[in-house]
């Protein structure tokens, strides 16, 4: 059977042993927001190297490895090889049904090749593992290394590196599926949304052309009030009409989803639709219509906490909606999706 699945590669669900005030919650307290990517102290400079790529930062070059990556920190000064993984055609999801050929240079001449070469490749370069060795990767969940999750959750590692998992080397159908055959259309939420040319603000004030929900969807417009839409729609402004009790923003970014063309069912995911690089346990912007600072995890951009304290049925946690943004119908879709109008989000 054929699977998409909403968001990519969510590493481990549990309760927590640090806590943290939020607007409505708690999650971790004490750590940098960086977190695993402090990369062992090394910073910013982990994966940006602003001098001399992956030649002085590592990769496939700290185990004596050429760099065959002729344009290594040129672009975002990203400090890692990415040689390896040109040309390379890796079969995210189950079945091997959502195949993505990754671009073959990094000289880009799209804006779609460039949105896969950040979306995909970079992370890649660092989390493959198996193509692509990155230098400073040890295979197991920050939070789980640092104690952040209960003994309770279990023995073994929570692997970060998707080609190296523990199952069979290069792995990848265990995989939430990306690339340009991990559409909206085809998990079926796209008709919920609406191509808006210019209709958003990028984080320097331009406009810039989003999709945002479509306001005849009365079930979707309700779980957007409820949660959110933050990976799948974009930051609107005060020009914004579409949403039920005036415009607010979804989040804090303007591009989620690689959007090919104007039709929404045609958008797809990569890995920084649901992931952040910089952030690694708060999101801040609006949720259920109302603008905070709301816990996360495992550098996922939008609310989500497995260990919201779900009191009563009348409540969802915040990462079980997370999902729903996608499958927001169909087995383990949304209440608003089955017409069930009165369950919120306990953040």
């Amino acid at each position: 059977m054929k699977k998409i699945l909403v968001l990519l590669y969510i590493v481990g669900f549990a309760g927590f042993a640090m806590a943290q005030s939020y607007t409505n919650s708690t999650g971790i307290t004490g750590v940098d927001k960086l977190g695993a990517h402090q990369n062992g102290g090394r910073g910013c400079v982990g994966c940006h190297a602003p001098h001399s790529g992956a030649r002085g930062n590592g990769g496939n070059a700290a185990a004596g490895g050429a760099v065959t990556d002729p344009e290594t920190g040129n672009f975002a000064l990203w400090g890692e090889d990415l040689g390896p993984l040109y040309s390379q055609t890796l079969a995210f999801g189950d079945e091997g049904s959502f195949p993505i050929t990754l671009p073959g240079s990094s000289i880009r001449p799209s804006a779609e090749n460039e949105a896969l070469l950040t979306g995909v490749v970079m992370c890649l370069s660092c989390h493959d593992g198996n193509i692509a060795k990155g230098a400073m990767m040890t295979n197991q969940s920050y939070e789980q290394a640092r104690g952040l999750l209960p003994a309770t959750y279990g023995p073994r590692a929570i692997p970060t590196l998707l080609g190296n998992d523990g199952t069979a080397a290069g792995n990848y159908q265990n995989d939430h599926p990306i690339g340009p055959l991990a559409t909206l259309g085809a998990v079926g939420v796209a008709s919920n949304l609406l191509y808006s040319a210019g209709g958003c603000l990028d984080s320097g004030g331009n406009a810039v052309d989003c999709l945002q929900p479509n306001p005849a969807k009365a079930s979707f417009i309700a779980f957007y009030d409820h949660y959110g839409a933050f990976n799948i729609t974009q930051k609107t402004d005060a020009r914004s009409t579409s949403l039920t009790g005036g415009a607010y923003p979804s989040g804090g970014r303007t591009s989620g989803v690689v959007m090919p063309d104007t039709n929404p069912a045609n958008a797809y995911l990569v890995c920084t639709t649901c992931h952040t690089p910089h952030t690694m346990y708060t999101f801040s912007g609006y949720a259920a219509k109302v603008k905070g600072v709301y816990p996360s995890y495992f550098f996922i951009t939008a609310p989500y906490n497995p260990g919201a304290p779900v009191t009563n049925p009348t409540t969802a946690s915040s990462a079980t909606q997370f999902c729903r943004q996608c499958h927001f119908t169909g087995a383990g879709g949304s209440n608003e999706g089955s017409g069930i109008m009165g369950v919120t989000t306990q953040f």
